[in-house]
């Protein structure tokens, strides 16, 4: 799209260069050439390629007697120090037949967003004009009149690619447009999920007169009307131009009526009909129009508009494959994460936080299962990466921890010496951290924590009273490592007893690391935030976690489970959770209560 978009702003520009007759131009700050148009080669003799690049003051500035210009006294020079326009007719440039040309000339300074990006010059053989002064006033009135065109073109390249949200991004398009395009600008677009019809996302009026609102919205649905400005430009894909005698016809459609109400609610004495298109689509239709009587639109500002319109659909669709690509990549990671069990009055909750990137997917992994002895197991690993590969050594990862664990009713650390051994011999995955562990005790309680880990942060455990502190042992290696290198390195089971109504929290590094963030830090946040909010509930615990941590950057996992109070009777059922899962919604866990599990979204706020 980049390439697409340089190519539309050097045709713009040599359309212009070429429509003045006069030699162009451009420098940057320091005064070197960076774009002449052809009139400026034919007038000093000289290609291109013995110009672009050069210092134009020493390559061109003579005085009478062909001697160099001092740089001080060089008038177009001062264009770049001062920052103001300047003119002259006293100048002589130094041709490539070694001959001088008097020249003509006004300079003026290119800027954008408030900088002073360089200096446009135009110039033109002085002895061919009788009255400098009047060429001098064309000249700059080309001049403005070009640089306000590269200067709106550089404007509306930034508000494009300002946002992935199309209608904000249409709205602020409309902005720029009003008032040096047009009174007011209007876009109706296709939105996905109404491929039938068409929206208008956007409505802009010179002075935001208050009518505008009200004209945004659903729009008829598309008709075989050969005579609507719109469908003309949406099926053709070529603007359409409305003169005065055009806008009072009739409309013969739906539609057309619904473009008709702009011009009798806002005005309009001419008008032009813009395709938002690629080459593959079609996206909308952009509406500019003038009230003003006897107003018309020139063949460059058709020219402008028409690069707006076709810049604007690039990024539409770039938008959209966005999108596509967001929705695979979500489906996907939603079926590789895994629905939560119920056992006993045992609460558990997860939440996965997709890493900003365009796969929004990663390594990141959760995971909780009923043995065959009736125990409770909680998973928490991250394989390096976070892109669609990582993603696949994930699954493969976990399922392999699935059923070692189920095969083998073992303890932690020989499943996890058998998973580090599998994936030394039967994998390609590369290194992971893990923290396996089996959630141990009678029904109704105590229960406690049976776990290894491998290179991972650390559980933390929070009592009801918000007494937080991490659980350091159970340390190996990574996954991946000893059995690859030959280290014989293992995995101590580790123990702890679970309080009744703590809350046990197990979390990727993405929670607690980033580029802003070392991991000292976030792990003393973790603990500080958590102990304050060990008195919500499950769900209201992990949603405000998320948002008082923030993590940015990489994907993260976190699955928490909540003990129950103790002496409840051995025969208390407990009710069927309403928990939200990060999984698939269709999808439910073995041995699992859970009525009604809605998927929460939660790489969006809640």
């Amino acid at each position: 799209m980049k390439s697409s978009d340089g190519l539309l702003e050097t045709a713009l520009m040599r359309a212009v260069f070429d429509s003045l007759g006069a030699g162009v131009f451009v420098t940057d700050t320091t005064g070197r050439l960076t774009a002449c148009n052809p009139r400026s080669q034919q007038l000093l003799d000289r290609p291109q390629e013995q110009m672009l690049g050069q210092d134009m003051h020493d390559l061109l500035h003579r005085d009478r007697d062909g001697s160099p210009v001092p740089r001080g006294e060089c008038g177009l020079m001062a264009v770049l120090e001062s920052g103001r326009p300047a003119e002259g007719s006293e100048e002589l440039f130094l041709k490539g037949d070694g001959s001088l040309v008097p020249i003509i000339w006004a300079a003026t300074p290119l800027r954008h967003e408030g900088r002073t990006e360089g200096a446009v010059v135009v110039f033109h053989d002085f002895s061919l004009h009788r009255d400098a002064a009047e060429q001098t006033a064309a000249y700059l009135a080309a001049l403005e009149g070009l640089t306000a065109r590269l200067t709106m073109v550089a404007e509306v390249s930034t508000v494009l690619i300002s946002t992935l949200d199309t209608t904000e991004m249409l709205g602020r398009l409309t902005g720029l447009l009003v008032p040096d395009m047009g009174d007011w600008a209007a876009i109706d677009a296709f939105v996905q999920g109404e491929a039938k019809g068409l929206r208008r996302v956007a409505v802009r009026t010179a002075g935001d007169r208050p009518e505008a609102e009200t004209l945004t919205g659903p729009l008829p649905a598309l008709d075989e009307s050969k005579g609507s400005a719109v469908m003309q430009a949406l099926r053709k894909a070529r603007h359409v131009v409305l003169d005065a005698d055009a806008l009072a016809e009739e409309p013969d459609s739906s539609l057309g009526r619904a473009h008709r109400e702009l011009f009798d609610r806002l005005g309009g004495n001419c008008a032009v009909v813009m395709p938002l298109h690629t080459r593959r689509q079609v996206f909308g239709a952009l509406t500019v129009a003038r009230v003003a009587p006897d107003s018309s639109y020139t063949d460059a500002e058709l020219f402008m508009l028409t690069d707006i319109a076709r810049r604007a659909g690039l990024v539409m669709e770039a938008a959209q494959l966005f999108e596509q690509q967001r929705h695979v990549a979500e489906t996907m990671q939603r079926q590789l994460l895994t629905p939560l069990p119920q056992v006993d009055h045992l609460n558990l909750a997860a939440r996965y936080r997709p890493a900003e990137s365009a796969a929004e997917i990663g390594g990141d992994w959760y995971d909780s299962f009923l043995l065959g002895d009736g125990v409770l197991t909680m998973v928490i690993g991250d394989v390096v990466g976070h892109d669609l590969k990582a993603a696949a050594h994930m699954a493969e990862v976990r399922n392999m921890l699935r059923a070692l664990a189920w095969d083998r009713t073992e303890p932690p650390s020989l499943i996890m010496r058998r998973l580090d051994e599998a994936m030394t011999h039967t994998s390609d995955a590369p290194m992971a951290t893990c923290v396996f562990a089996r959630i141990e005790g009678p029904e109704g309680g105590p229960w406690q924590f049976h776990w290894v880990n491998a290179g991972h942060p650390p559980p933390l455990l929070i009592t009801a009273e918000g007494q937080a502190r991490f659980l350091e042992g159970g340390h190996g290696p990574l996954l991946g490592l000893s059995s690859a290198l030959h280290l014989g390195l293992g995995w101590p089971d580790a123990r702890a007893d679970l309080p009744p109504e703590s809350t046990l929290l197990l979390y990727t590094d993405g929670l607690v690391e980033s580029r802003n963030r070392d991991i000292e830090a976030g792990l003393a946040s973790l603990r500080r935030h958590a102990a304050a909010l060990a008195g919500l509930g499950i769900e209201d615990f992990l949603d405000a976690l998320m948002r008082r941590m923030d993590p940015m950057g990489d994907d993260v996992a976190l699955l928490v489970l909540r003990l129950p109070p103790a002496g409840l009777p051995a025969d208390d059922v407990a009710p069927p959770q309403h928990a939200h899962s990060p999984a698939a919604g269709n999808r439910g866990a073995p041995g699992s209560r859970i009525e009604d599990t809605p998927v929460r979204d939660t790489s969006e706020p809640a």
